[in-house]
């Protein structure tokens, strides 16, 4: 498992099905959804704002939540809520392993690399399922923290997948520094697991520079923005601004935007944040 193997595995998201009514409120109707990544069935929410469209589209990445306690369309409700309300169709994917979807036991063990098949076939899903509320040709993605790694790996595997992405407080795009900082302090014992596996960094730096993104920027070509908040001591600011050097160095359409004092939920300046958010895929995906 690599970022240049899924490259060349053939993406398979289809079979979107839209399930019972979880929300209505008056701007948008919050549905379950279920759709099949690869063969895995993968659970969901989304939200088709009112109207009759059609509506572009934005996939969802949410950040690391304990799969034991994960329930469906958790972490990302601010964001479902003002996107829809923004009139776009919002399909936040649960990810393989968590809520209802199908189990995939190596994912940890491959670095959660599944985690980006799911959200590339989310997209492939929406469009496949041709609905008449969803302008498939108009998809963007918004990830934050584990899922702005998640966006990353989208965006160098699959080029042209989408118009525009957006994420916030992203993880490093480096997965051992990942590890170093969230699991191996904690005595995580499934970093034992991936290094048996794959080896370390020292011992194998080909497989980590194989699933590192930003190996691979050279390969993207959808503008991306990213929030990062200045007291973020979750995910670092100093994170960001090295993968955004590598964006900017392979000359691609990168745009960093900080929030002095924000911490890596974002309070005040989160409005303000969307605001943006909102005029960058205004811009893209209209």
């Amino acid at each position: 498992m690599s970022l240049p193997a899924l490259m060349e595995r053939e993406q398979q998201g289809s079979d979107l099905r839209v399930g019972g009514v979880r929300v209505r409120t008056d701007a948008y109707t919050q549905y379950a959804v279920t759709y099949r990544s690869n063969g895995l069935k993968v659970s969901g929410i989304m939200n088709v704002p009112r109207g009759d469209g059609p509506f572009p589209a934005l996939v969802l990445a949410h950040g690391y939540i304990d799969p034991d306690i994960y329930t469906t369309g958790r972490g990302m409700p601010r964001e479902q809520d003002v996107l829809a309300r923004g009139g776009y169709v919002v399909l936040h994917t649960d990810y393989r392993n968590h809520a209802g979807s199908d189990d995939d036991p190596d994912n940890d063990v491959n670095l959660r690399l599944g985690y980006t098949e799911d959200v590339i076939n989310a997209v492939h899903a929406l469009r496949s399922a041709s609905r008449p509320n969803v302008d498939d040709g108009r998809i963007g993605l918004l990830g934050r923290s584990m899922g702005g790694g998640v966006v990353y790996n989208a965006l160098v595997v699959a080029p042209g997948l989408v118009d525009a992405a957006a994420v916030y407080a992203p993880v490093s795009s480096r997965p051992e520094e990942n590890i170093d900082r969230f699991q191996r302090p904690e005595g995580d014992p499934l970093v034992e697991e991936i290094e048996a596996a794959h080896g370390t960094p020292q011992e194998n730096p080909e497989f980590w520079r194989q699933v590192s993104p930003v190996t691979y920027v050279d390969r993207v070509t959808e503008p991306l923005l990213i929030h990062h908040g200045t007291a973020d001591d979750t995910c670092p600011l100093a994170w960001t601004r090295a993968t955004v050097a590598a964006f900017e160095a392979a000359g691609k359409d990168v745009e960093l935007r900080t929030y002095r004092g924000e911490g890596h939920t974002f309070g005040p300046r989160w409005a303000d944040s969307m605001d943006v958010t909102m005029s960058f895929f205004d811009r893209h995906l209209r």
